[in-house]
């Protein structure tokens, strides 16, 4: 991993621009997506900063479990657990990742397709 570039999601979590935050723990923060593709697509971050997947390795357990609970405890939180919803991660270019921080989309809110993409 090189140096690490500040991205709007960083910016994000110093509370330092505008966000519709619609969760916040001591390990993540949920947002809504500023370009929805359904009626509910939140953004889940992490607040220890991985670029992407392929970082991953360098994550403890812990960490990585307080992300995927972090995921669990958003869709929760916005009654999703019944319906149902999608996570989504998108890494690198190909798979249109646009922000150099590892985030996951949780969407739903409608029936969606299969398969993505």
């Amino acid at each position: 991993m090189g140096a690490q570039v500040d991205t709007i999601f960083d910016k994000i979590l110093r509370k330092e621009i505008p966000a519709h935050i619609v969760f916040e723990n001591e390990q993540v923060l949920a947002f809504n997506d500023i370009n929805p593709v359904a009626p509910v697509h939140v953004l889940v971050i992490s607040k220890v900063k991985r670029e992407s997947l392929r970082d991953i390795k360098q994550a403890s357990d812990s960490e990585l479990s307080a992300f995927m609970r972090g995921l669990s405890e958003v869709a929760s939180s916005l009654g999703l657990d019944k319906k149902g919803y999608r996570v989504v991660i998108n890494n690198g270019p190909d798979a249109q990742q646009s922000v150099a921080y590892l985030h996951a989309h949780i969407i739903a809110g409608k029936q969606l397709g299969w398969p993505p993409g």
